[in-house]
C-alpha cells in the first residue's frame, strides 16, 4: 500500500503517551512515528485515521486545525476487555485541492477495507464522507450508509460540494452505488420542508432526534443494516462540548453519542465509521475527550460482534408469518442473538442490483404491529426502493 499520503503522528503525542500508565490504551496502539514509521498492520483489526481537509466548509475562513488534543484523550483511555488490535496510521493532510485529500482518503479506506481492516476516519468537514463512499465503487454493488446529523445534508447538487451539500452529490453522481440513506437524530427546523419531502420520495429513513432520545434502541437496526456511518458533531447538543464546537441547544448528550455509536460497532456490516466537523478550541478538552469516548465506544461495540447463523439452516431461527392487507410478511428471529429480520420479495421483472430475497433488520415491535395490520415503514421504503 502506498503509505505517502500519511504523516505522523507528532512527537508532542507520543511524548505524552510515554507519561501514560503501562496498562493505558495508547500504551497498546502500534502508531505512525517518524522515527518508526508506519506499522505494520498485519493482525490489525481497527485504525485511527486524522483527515486534516476543512476547505469545503461553508463557513470556511482559512482556519487550520490539528488532532493531537484527541490523540491525547484517547490515548489516555483504558482499554476494556477487547481482542482487537488497534493502530494509529496518523493524518491524511490537506492535499494541494480538496479532490487530491479525496483521493488520498478514498485509496486509502479502499485499501483498508479489503484487508478488512475497519478506519475510524477522524475528520474536519463531514464532505469528507463522500470519499469514504468512493472507497466502495470497486468493492460491493450497494452501499448503504447512515449519517448522525442534525440536518440531511442533500443541498444543491449542482452546486459544489460543500460540507452541507454532499448526500446530493453522493445520490446523484455515477455510478450509482447508493441504496439506502438514513440520517438519525435530525432536527426538523434545520430542514427545509422541501428537503424532508424529497427524503420521503427517495424512500430514505429519517429519524427525528425526539424519536431516538425517547427510545434509543430505534437506531439499532438502522445501524445493523449499514455500510458507513458518518456522525456529525453539530449532533451533539452546545453543553456537552468546548466554545468552538458549540452549534445548537438541542442535539444528543454525550450518553445517547456514545450509547449510537456503539450499536454502529456492534454491527457486522458496518467497515468504516466517521466523526467529523471537530473544532479544535483554547478550551479543547470537552471535545476532544467526547471524539476519544465515541471511538472508544464504537471500539468496545466491534469487539461485541456476534455474527447471526445463516438463515438457511431452520435450527437458528424462528420463522413468523403474518398477513398485512393480503400482503405477506415474513420475520425471522435469531436464536443466538434474538435479533430480528423481516424479508423484502425479490421481484423477478425488477433489473436491480439486489438479486435475491433480502433480509432487512428491523426490531420485535415491527412484528407486533404487522401482527396489528400495520406495514413496518422501513420494510415499506425498502420495498418501494427495491420496485423503482
Amino acid at each position: 500500500m502506498n503509505f505517502n499520503f500519511l504523516s505522523p503522528v507528532s512527537d508532542l503525542v507520543l511524548a505524552h503517551n510515554e507519561l501514560l500508565s503501562q496498562q493505558a490504551l495508547g500504551r497498546k496502539l502500534r502508531i505512525h512515528s517518524k522515527q518508526n514509521g508506519v506499522p505494520d498492520l498485519e493482525g490489525v483489526s481497527i485504525v485511527l485515521l486524522g483527515v486534516l481537509e476543512n476547505r469545503n466548509d461553508h463557513n470556511y475562513i482559512g482556519e487550520e486545525f490539528q488532532l493531537n488534543e484527541v490523540r491525547k484523550a484517547f490515548y489516555a483511555l483504558f482499554p476494556g476487555s477487547w481482542n482487537t488490535t488497534i493502530a494509529d496510521l496518523g493524518d491524511i493532510n490537506k492535499g494541494e485541492t480538496v479532490e487530491d485529500t479525496y483521493f488520498a482518503l478514498k485509496t486509502t479506506i479502499g485499501v483498508l477495507i479489503e484487508k478488512k481492516i475497519i478506519p475510524i476516519i477522524i475528520g474536519g468537514t463531514q464532505d469528507l464522507t463522500y470519499a469514504n463512499y468512493r472507497a466502495y465503487d470497486a468493492l460491493i454493488p450497494m452501499v448503504n450508509m447512515v449519517n448522525i446529523d442534525c440536518k440531511f445534508d442533500l443541498g444543491d447538487s449542482t452546486r459544489p460540494i460543500k460540507n452541507n451539500s454532499f448526500v446530493g452529490k453522493i445520490i446523484l453522481d455515477q455510478p450509482y452505488n447508493l441504496f439506502n440513506y438514513a440520517t438519525i437524530g435530525y432536527q426538523t427546523y434545520f430542514n427545509s420542508q422541501e428537503e424532508i419531502d424529497l427524503m420521503d420520495k427517495l424512500y430514505f429513513e429519517s429519524y427525528r432526534l425526539g424519536q431516538i432520545s425517547k427510545n434509543i434502541t430505534l437506531v439499532e437496526p438502522v445501524l445493523r443494516d449499514a455500510n458507513i456511518v458518518s456522525l456529525d458533531l453539530n449532533s451533539v447538543k452546545s453543553s456537552e462540548v468546548s466554545l468552538n464546537q458549540k452549534y445548537s441547544p438541542n442535539g444528543f448528550d454525550g450518553k445517547e453519542i456514545c450509547a449510537i455509536s456503539r450499536y454502529a460497532g456492534i454491527s457486522n456490516k458496518v467497515s468504516s465509521f466517521g466523526i467529523y466537523e471537530y473544532k479544535a478550541s483554547k478550551d479543547d478538552e470537552i471535545t476532544s475527550m467526547l471524539v476519544a469516548q465515541i471511538a472508544w465506544y464504537f471500539i468496545e461495540g466491534v469487539n461485541y460482534r456476534i455474527k447471526d447463523d445463516n438463515f438457511n439452516d431452520e435450527n437458528n431461527h424462528q420463522k413468523y408469518i403474518t398477513l398485512v392487507d393480503d400482503q405477506e410478511l415474513i420475520f425471522y428471529k435469531s436464536n443466538k442473538t434474538g435479533r430480528w429480520w423481516i424479508e423484502i420479495p425479490f421481484l423477478t421483472e425488477v433489473h436491480n442490483k439486489l438479486k435475491r430475497h433480502t433480509l432487512l433488520p428491523c426490531i420485535h415491535q415491527d412484528y407486533l404491529d404487522a401482527c396489528n395490520n400495520k406495514v413496518p415503514d422501513r420494510w415499506y421504503k425498502a420495498f418501494q426502493k427495491n420496485s423503482i
